[in-house]
């Protein structure tokens, strides 16, 4: 069990879980039971509540990041006074993953490596993290005519848990206790994309984090994510993203 509440923000990296049941819960935000969260990021801003507990199906390691505000200011360029740190809970963001990786490594290796490094990665993250947040809200508000907060907040839940498998229609549509033919409709207004290409679109998300991780072969991780064939999955994740997954992972080295 973890809980936490302080003055000061928490960034949560998920590096390695899954778990049979449990519970994730960040004040301002929906509870979430979802089960795989490898590779997965949950920020907390200061002051508020954060409680955690597992039930694991496989071992579980994290590492937690604490970010002091009045350290904010003078470490990002952008203006971190004006931003507005949102709580997020499970989310991904591939530059990000790589810049808590990348001070992970100088953590782990002080001996070898410059303090003012470790600073400098310190505020790179510092960085994209309060961009982020001026970027993106957190709140989004539902499309008129599409999925109500809780369908979409189970809906994605599901799809995050089943990325590597075929999801028919029907299974999502149950979900949200509609029609197959409303569930679509709604869903395109709430997402932007088809149940179809929305799920392609997590599977492409999900690859660009395990492929930031050097340690994950683009066959693995394309194996990982539901591709049974390497050239198959280099053709999706180029058609999303227009960069083969080598080129990609070349891009962060």
């Amino acid at each position: 069990m973890l809980a936490f509440h302080a003055p000061v923000h928490m960034l949560v990296a998920y590096e390695e879980g899954e778990r049979r049941a449990g519970e994730t819960f960040v004040e301002g935000l929906p509870r979430s039971t979802l089960r795989h969260f490898a590779c997965k990021l949950t920020f907390v801003p200061a002051g508020s509540e954060f409680f955690e507990w597992h039930d694991p199906r496989t071992q579980i390691r994290l590492l937690f990041v604490y970010l002091d505000q009045a350290n904010l200011d003078f470490k990002c360029d952008c203006d971190a006074a004006d931003v507005l740190l949102s709580p997020r809970l499970f989310f991904e963001d591939p530059a990000l993953w790589n810049t808590v990786l990348k001070l992970k490594r100088s953590l782990e290796n002080q001996a070898l490596t410059d303090r003012s490094y470790a600073e400098a990665i310190g505020a790179v993250l510092v960085h994209e993290l309060t961009c982020l947040n001026r970027a993106a809200p957190s709140g989004v508000r539902p499309a008129r005519g599409g999925l109500a907060a809780w369908q979409q907040r189970i809906v994605a839940e599901h799809i995050e848990e089943h990325l590597a498998e075929q999801i028919p229609l029907a299974t999502l549509a149950e979900l949200a206790r509609l029609s197959a033919h409303h569930f679509c409709r709604a869903f395109k207004k709430s997402f932007g994309l088809s149940p179809h290409r929305y799920h392609r679109h997590r599977r492409i998300e999900r690859a660009k984090t395990l492929l930031v991780n050097l340690g994950s072969s683009v066959t693995d991780t394309g194996l990982t994510i539901g591709f049974s064939e390497t050239s198959s999955f280099s053709a999706a994740f180029r058609s999303e993203t227009g960069l083969t997954p080598t080129e990609y992972r070349r891009s962060f080295s």
